[in-house]
């Protein structure tokens, strides 16, 4: 029989070593996901700058309430970044993989609040952040990036709806909603998975008819209302293009066959099966809460039917995904911690959990140096080889000797890709313009109208698609170099030089209305 006193102190010494347990995990998950920072950090310094980076750096240097793409977020986020380390590959980056600090906070505040414990916390915070989708998602500056951070906040603050009952921070629900849609249209789609789970758990459906849940979809409207208003000065341009990919004009369900491999690789295969064996489990096994259960599955699934709806038309990038990852690494945290699983599960599930984040790491390092170098497919093509610019600092060098050499006052090229990447890597303060699609630019300020008279260099790829617009629109073609671009032993994309001259029409550049505004 133990005595009264020494029952006290047993309880002492358990309840001390269980702090001092915690404290450690807690310690050891932001040492970690300071590392993993430091790590995307160090790949963002060494890797060239994809085109549709450069792109959206061009987009920072004219901030606007909108672009033709997409709402804003994404520019805001790189201009604060060359703010700080200058117009670098590591500038541009810089502010999006930061942001996976306050995205790791926000994820952990959601699994503790939700399904309780650090150990849940902590688990989904890792499982979150050794996803390709977190590591190259804010690596590779896209509005996907800051999508991710704020669908976060977005599921942080419900949860603490959900847990504190207090209205107020329905407002604070608006403004990361807000966020999110300043980001991307994709979060439109919050409003329609907030009702739905209010409407299915009982005791939430007082909010429907609570001001304050109306007050924070006030508050996301102010936050989105720049883009709004940019819209209307601009024909809805942005609104008709990114809508208009709803619309469903042929039928083609191959592509569904594309939405689960791609996520596997995007969740890395270990965290996705532990996602899935999370979604599984709370929806037949009521692991967790009923209302926290509903708010997870339902800030996923959501987007994911309508993805999926999407693949029986069009082609759906993995990336489009990103806003579901934090409720889905909230899911495989209750998959590794949570559940009791018997046989081969509970094998599967030890064996995800141990080697998840590990994978994850190897997978990323793996997925840098493929992308850099070329090395593990042999120097061989690869899904990364066309969008990464590798081999761009060595090509601009060579035309910009070309376009010295020739006196071209600008360059022009085809597609807003090989724009922007020639705006970043040629010398700064080079006059470089796509030469139709003009309403991409419609922000910046045009070229210079004495630029345009002159001498022009025009860059393509040696594909033989357009020479003969080139000739209906100048009076002089001339071919006058050829670049190779390269990684490693691989010539990626070898681009012709041309000289133009004499615009037959006077104004070299196509001003043709984009598709969606054709009457």
């Amino acid at each position: 029989m133990i005595p009264q006193g020494g029952s006290r102190l047993s309880e002492k010494i358990m309840l001390q070593s269980i702090g001092s347990s915690e404290r450690r995990l807690i310690v050891g998950t932001m040492l970690t996901v300071a590392a993993l920072v430091a790590l995307r950090l160090a790949a963002a310094a060494l890797t060239p700058l994809t085109f549709d980076e450069a792109y959206y750096w061009m987009w920072s240097k004219s901030l606007a309430g909108g672009y033709y793409d997409h709402p804003p977020m994404v520019a805001f986020v790189i201009r604060a970044g060359t703010a700080i380390a200058g117009d670098t590959e590591l500038g541009v980056r810089l502010v999006s993989i930061l942001l996976a600090l306050p995205m790791s906070f926000a994820v952990w505040r959601s699994a503790e609040i939700l399904f309780g414990g650090v150990r849940m916390a902590a688990s989904a915070t890792v499982l979150l952040n050794v996803t390709l989708m977190a590591a190259v998602g804010t690596l590779i500056v896209t509005p996907d990036a800051p999508l991710l951070v704020a669908s976060s906040f977005v599921l942080f603050f419900l949860a603490k709806v959900l847990q504190t009952g207090r209205g107020p921070w329905w407002l604070a629900v608006g403004a990361a909603a807000g966020c999110a849609m300043l980001s991307k249209y994709t979060a439109m789609f919050f409003g329609v998975a907030i009702v739905l789970w209010l409407i299915t758990v009982p005791k939430l459906r007082h909010w429907l008819w609570s001001p304050w849940l109306w007050s924070g979809g006030l508050v996301a409207l102010a936050l989105f209302a720049p883009v709004i208003l940019w819209n209307a000065d601009h024909e809805w341009v942005s609104f008709l293009k990114q809508f208009g990919r709803a619309r469903i004009e042929d039928f083609r369900p191959a592509f569904i066959a594309e939405l689960v491999p791609t996520q596997v690789g995007f969740a890395t295969p270990l965290v996705f099966i532990l996602g899935a064996m999370g979604l599984h489990a709370m929806a037949w096994q009521s692991s967790g809460a009923y209302a926290a259960r509903m708010l997870v599955n339902t800030m996923f699934w959501t987007i994911v039917a309508y993805f999926v709806w999407h693949s029986l038309h069009a082609r759906v990038e993995a990336n489009w995904f990103a806003p579901i990852y934090p409720a889905f690494a909230v899911a495989a945290a209750v998959a590794a911690n949570l559940t009791s699983w018997e046989g081969w599960r509970k094998q599967l599930a030890e064996f995800c959990r141990r080697w998840a984040a590990p994978s994850g790491v190897v997978l990323f390092v793996l997925l840098i140096v493929q992308a850099n170098t070329g090395l593990l497919s042999g120097y061989r093509r690869d899904a990364t080889v066309r969008s990464v610019g590798v081999g761009w600092r060595e090509i601009a060098n060579e035309i910009e000797s070309t376009r010295v050499r020739i006196g071209a006052t600008c360059v022009l090229a085809p597609d807003y890709g090989t724009t922007s990447w020639l705006a970043f890597y040629l010398p700064k303060g080079t006059c470089v313009a796509q030469q139709a699609q003009r309403i991409r630019w419609i922000n910046m300020a045009e070229p210079d109208a004495a630029g345009l008279k002159g001498r022009l260099l025009y860059v393509d790829d040696a594909v033989p698609t357009g020479r003969t617009q080139l000739k209906e629109l100048f009076a002089r073609v001339e071919k006058v170099g050829e670049v190779h671009r390269r990684r490693g032993p691989l010539v990626v994309e070898t681009y012709l030089l041309e000289l133009l001259e004499q615009p037959k029409g006077g104004d070299p550049l196509d001003r043709t209305p984009p598709p969606e505004l054709w009457k």
